[in-house]
């Protein structure tokens, strides 16, 4: 009995290696994969890779250049802007990070449940779905914003209703192709509750097109975070969100390029990032790919 679990355990790490190199296999999901480790650890060490306190002004050195004191230059209040990106990493991660763990479980309930017991059940929870999506999702964000009051929670709150509905949609059509399966059927006939048929085995069955999906939409989730940023809604100042600081600098961008093109330039290379990443995902999980 002692001997199976280093069997596990080597299986288990077998099944790993397998797939980082499957997943390390196409050039441009290898390089999306190092963008996003390279946020993970710019956010969780950016107090030691900044070079300047990102919230302290030095009113005698405003819009200055990039040069070897201020690599990404200088704002209008004369703070370093590549410290203000590095700690702005973290805030980006605190939203995708949130928004995902809000809208993975929801999207998959709702769509699980509904895919499963169809009728009426079906019929509600997809029109509510239908509501959602018809709205273009940063309006309908910052509509929920406007009402909840602008800051960072409520930035992340709105962006998590809106994000949900894809995800319901996606898992909905793979139950409705799962609940017919023989398998199904057989547990059913053996007494098995809804309850346990939906989380022993439908759910997990899901589960991979679900991560490719939330894996793919951390980029929208950006973007809206982004929009929401620069119009002021978002991460109120001093915080240094990458799309209010974009803001701030298109007032000066004719004559300092460097406001708005080094957090455009962020905002871009995350969110290529994260679909590169998906992409690979999706050709590692789906087994038509085989």
């Amino acid at each position: 009995m002692g001997s199976t679990h280093p069997n596990r355990y080597q299986a288990l790490w077998t099944l790993c290696q397998d797939s980082t190199k499957r997943l390390l296999k196409n050039p441009l999901t290898a390089v999306g994969l190092g963008v996003v480790i390279m946020l993970l650890l710019v956010a969780l060490f950016a107090p030691w890779l900044a070079t300047h306190d990102p919230l302290v002004q030095n009113l005698n050195n405003t819009l200055s250049a990039p040069s070897a004191a201020h690599w990404f230059g200088t704002d209008e209040f004369g703070r370093d802007i590549y410290s203000r990106l590095v700690h702005g990493a973290r805030i980006t991660l605190y939203i995708i990070s949130l928004v995902t763990v809000i809208v993975g479980p929801i999207g998959l309930a709702i769509g699980a449940i509904s895919g499963y017991f169809g009728g009426w059940v079906d019929t509600l929870f997809m029109r509510i779905t239908d509501i959602f999506i018809s709205f273009p999702s940063l309006v309908l964000a910052l509509a929920f914003v406007a009402a909840l009051g602008a800051g960072l929670e409520h930035a992340v709150i709105a962006i998590a209703l809106t994000s949900w509905p894809p995800i319901a949609r996606l898992a909905r059509a793979e139950t409705l192709q799962l609940r017919q399966a023989d398998y199904i059927v057989a547990v059913q006939l053996q007494g098995a509750s809804s309850a346990r048929i939906l989380c022993r085995h439908i759910v997990p069955m899901c589960l991979s097109s679900v991560i490719v999906r939330l894996t793919m939409n951390m980029a929208s989730i950006i973007l809206t975070a982004a929009g929401l940023g620069f119009l002021g809604l978002g991460a109120q100042p001093p915080l240094p969100e990458w799309g209010a600081m974009i803001s701030t600098g298109r007032s000066y961008m004719l004559e300092s390029w460097w406001l708005v093109a080094f957090p455009g330039g962020a905002i871009l290379l995350v969110s290529l990032a994260f679909n590169l990443l998906g992409d690979g995902l999706r050709d590692l999980l789906d087994p038509r790919s085989e």
